[in-house]
């Protein structure tokens, strides 16, 4: 007896067939945009390098501008690692932004690992009405190199002496009442 390959009709209907259609049962839903967002705030604190010094790196803005992260000392600072197309560092971007604005708050100074076009990042922060955030610029990577990041966003926070007292991994609510708690810490 001879094999002669199946038509295409048939090999369609059994295509149809085999990729199932189950009507009976509904989609799982899709998470909601808040459970989304709480989940990408989930990181952990990290006390292992508490009492480094604060490295000597300067920051850029698209415009030229330097920020050297040891000007700083004498207030305590907040510095986050973060880029564009992460999803929880853009999560939790508002959140520190609001922090920024805050009375007595820590100086929060938000660096970019984004590399390529300079004026992305003010851009970026532009559009979503973040401007209480300064665009800085680390093309070369030299905070991930220097905090040895593994995640992003990452952040590092440092007492009025410039000693660090914890880093967070991950993205974080830096509006509500634990981030509050974790930064009267330096105080």
């Amino acid at each position: 007896m001879a094999f002669s390959p199946p038509s295409k009709p048939l090999i369609l209907a059994l295509l149809v067939l085999a990729a199932g259609c189950d009507r009976q049962s509904a989609p799982a839903p899709q998470p909601s945009a808040s459970s989304a967002a709480a989940e990408a705030l989930t990181g952990q604190i990290d006390r292992s390098h508490h009492g480094a010094r604060m490295p000597d790196l300067t920051f850029k803005d698209a415009k030229g501008q330097e920020l050297r992260l040891t000007s700083l000392v004498g207030r305590p600072v907040l510095v986050n690692v973060w880029a564009t197309w992460c999803g929880p560092c853009v999560a939790e971007l508002p959140t520190l932004a609001k922090l920024a604005t805050s009375p007595g708050a820590p100086r929060v100074v938000t660096v970019s690992e984004d590399m390529g076009e300079p004026g992305k990042v003010g851009a970026f922060l532009a559009q979503r009405g973040l401007t209480a955030l300064p665009g800085w610029l680390d093309p070369e990577n030299s905070a991930s190199s220097q905090y040895n990041l593994e995640t992003l966003p990452t952040t590092i926070y440092y007492d009025k002496a410039g000693r660090e007292v914890w880093r967070y991994v991950g993205g974080h609510d830096w509006s509500g009442a634990e981030a509050r708690t974790m930064l009267a810490e330096a105080h």
